[in-house]
């Protein structure tokens, strides 16, 4: 039988990504996009400019397609996923009525408000995607999060309640009409496929918000195992069937299988670009040297870290490089300085910080889900480091696991549209056939009693003393407008 392709959308924080998959899973070919900076003109604004959400995915689409080696009448349909908690606002004919809120932007976290008479409709970045690939005003029911959106995560529909809906002020003519994952939204405009080289008419399945779509991708199907997303956010995940409401560690999440969900612990925001952060901070010394040695500046502080013993002579990282809206006061945190302490120490101390974050967000979770947890996948870019995967084996203290494709919600796009085309009965049947795991990693003890001492006694109560400061600090500067 000829063998047939899919095409799975990823649009991300910090770029754009289309990677074509064969119906096994495996990558035929890919390409990414940046998005532009983040339009950030005053404090709790974060929006993406001008058409970028768009013009960053047919960019990132033509560069993947004219990498295709095979006959494109062999695609057979696409997949849509895109970041959440995010919001757009449309005019009556489709058209932007201002820039798409990124999930940083505090509005967001407000009711939503109509001021500008312009907007017709209101939706989220997969509704907005699905739109300008297919021309209808269809969202996903599964990426609706906040105060904006009336949607009873039950019924995974609007409030059919007039009251309860009513409460969140939004007409419900300026909302789009609600698939659910793995349904088919549309078939590729001749417009969307003159931006995009995407074949004409091919069907395009919506998915469910980027976690999601990366728990599916990455295999998360059993109750014994975690996922940690490492992205512009980092999250932890396990899975489960049912809506669960006032869990104190966690929080359920529409899962991208239908009437399923997720259970995730609370995450880091701006999480791996801190990583980022500190390769940048290192300046261009970092890539010269690394050119000269054949490698990427990634690779060349790993391996300057992986010679630096574990809690890097005690210099510890408190990953607040984003405060939440009700606390502006939360602030990064590099505690513990000395002589020894150079750009590696930094890097690992920011990894060893990730890590402990992480657990100490998702064993309370499981404990509370009455979980017994005996592995975690990692997920994302991140993962491709080994210091990185035997950090979190050590600190977590059981097995840890990475996949052959390591960003699972291109994945898990592709997933969403065989199990809709009928390639696969179900999502189990794709999963088995689709997600492949790459290689294990496990603990060392004598580390992870280390990370269990260092973390128990020390990481987990930094902040309880650091807030105070960090709070009277926010006034001062807040009261002279110094922000």
């Amino acid at each position: 039988m000829k063998d047939k392709f899919i095409i799975g959308i990823d649009g991300g924080t910090q770029s754009s990504k289309v990677v074509i998959f064969n119906t096994k899973g495996d990558i035929i070919c890919q390409a990414t996009e940046k998005l532009k900076p983040l339009h950030m003109p005053s404090l709790g604004v974060a929006e993406h400019p001008d058409e970028d959400l768009w013009d960053s995915l047919a960019i990132a689409s033509r560069k993947a397609l004219a990498k295709f080696p095979f006959d494109k009448k062999d695609i057979i349909g696409v997949g849509v996923c895109t970041i959440r908690c995010c919001g757009v606002v449309l005019k009556k004919d489709g058209a932007l009525a201002q820039p798409a809120m990124n999930w940083m932007d505090q509005r967001l976290g407000r009711k939503y408000e109509h001021t500008n008479k312009e907007v017709g409709y209101v939706t989220t970045t997969t509704g907005y995607t699905s739109y300008r690939l297919t021309g209808n005003f269809y969202d996903t029911s599964a990426n609706l999060q906040g105060p904006w959106w009336p949607i009873d995560k039950v019924k995974w529909q609007w409030f059919e309640d007039e009251e309860k809906f009513n409460q969140f002020g939004i007409p419900k003519e300026m909302l789009f009409e609600l698939k659910n994952p793995g349904e088919v939204v549309g078939h590729i405009t001749e417009k969307a496929s003159e931006d995009t080289h995407i074949p004409l008419g091919l069907p395009v399945i919506i998915t469910a918000n980027d976690k999601a779509v990366e728990a599916l991708g990455a295999g998360l199907k059993d109750k014994n195992v975690g996922l940690v997303s490492l992205g512009t956010y980092i999250c932890t995940m396990v899975c489960g069937e049912e809506m669960k409401i006032g869990n104190e560690h966690s929080w359920s999440n529409m899962a991208n299988i239908p009437y399923e969900y997720i259970y995730e612990s609370k995450g880091i925001r701006r999480g791996m670009s801190t990583v980022s952060w500190v390769k940048d901070l290192a300046g261009s010394g970092l890539v010269e040297e690394a050119k000269e040695k054949g490698i990427s500046p990634e690779e060349l502080l790993n391996k300057e870290a992986e010679k630096i013993s574990p809690g890097c002579y005690g210099l510890m990282t408190v990953l607040e490089w984003l405060g939440k809206p009700f606390e502006p006061f939360k602030r990064g945190i590099m505690i513990g300085f000395e002589g020894r302490h150079e750009r590696a120490a930094m890097y690992r101390s920011i990894l060893e910080g990730i890590a402990m974050t992480s657990k100490n967000r998702l064993f309370p979770a499981v404990e509370e889900l009455d979980i017994d947890l005996e592995k975690v996948i990692i997920s994302g870019g991140g993962s491709n480091s080994d210091l990185f995967m035997q950090i979190f084996a050590d600190v977590f203290g059981i097995k840890t696991v990475r996949n052959v494709v390591n960003g699972s919600a291109g994945l898990g796009s592709a997933i969403s549209v065989a199990v809709g085309l009928g390639i696969y009965e179900d999502y189990n049947e794709a999963t088995e056939n689709m997600v492949k795991i790459r290689d294990t990693f496990y603990p060392n003890m004598e580390n992870h009693e280390f990370y269990d001492k260092l973390n128990e006694h020390v990481y987990k109560d930094i902040t309880v003393y650091t807030d105070k400061i960090l709070q009277k600090s926010y006034e001062i500067f807040d009261e002279y407008n110094k922000f």
